[in-house]
C-alpha cells in the first residue's frame, strides 16, 4: 500500500500566506477601533462637586492619587470612566448563529476532505 504524501506548497506561497494572516489579524484588531466599536459601552458617570469619598476612594487610594498630582476634580473622569455592560440580544443571537454556522461548515468540509484522503489511501470500499 502506497504511503500518503501530502501536496507541497512552495516557499513563495508560504510567505504570501504568512503576510495574509498578519494583515488579517491586524485588520481584525484595528477595524473595531477605527469604527468605534471597541469600548462603545464606556461612559463617564458624572458627579457634581466630586470629593474623594463620593468617588469611593479610601485613604490609601487618596494618598496615591495625590502623589500622582491629582485632585478629586482631575481624577473624576479617570475614576468614573466605566463600562456599562448592556447585552444586545440581537447581536448576541446573530454572533451565535454565525459561530454555529461556521462550525457546521468546518465540520462538513473537514469530513469531506477526511473521506477523500481515506478513499485515496485505502480505496473506495462502497
Amino acid at each position: 500500500m502506497a504511503k500518503y504524501i501530502p501536496p507541497e506548497q512552495n516557499k513563495a506561497l508560504q510567505f504570501v500566506d504568512v503576510i495574509f494572516l498578519l494583515v488579517a489579524i491586524f485588520v481584525a484588531l484595528w477595524l473595531p477601533l477605527k469604527l468605534g466599536l471597541a469600548g462603545a459601552a464606556k461612559a463617564i458617570d458624572k458627579i457634581e462637586s466630586p470629593t474623594w469619598e463620593l468617588l469611593g476612594q479610601n485613604p490609601t487610594m487618596v494618598s496615591i492619587w495625590e502623589k500622582l498630582g491629582y485632585t478629586p476634580e482631575t481624577a473624576h473622569d479617570i475614576i468614573q470612566n466605566r463600562f456599562h455592560y448592556n447585552i444586545d440580544w440581537i447581536s448576541l443571537i446573530l454572533m451565535a448563529a454565525v459561530l454555529i454556522g461556521y462550525y457546521v461548515f468546518l465540520f462538513r468540509a473537514s469530513d469531506k476532505e477526511y473521506r477523500e484522503v481515506i478513499a485515496e489511501k485505502f480505496g473506495d470500499r462502497k
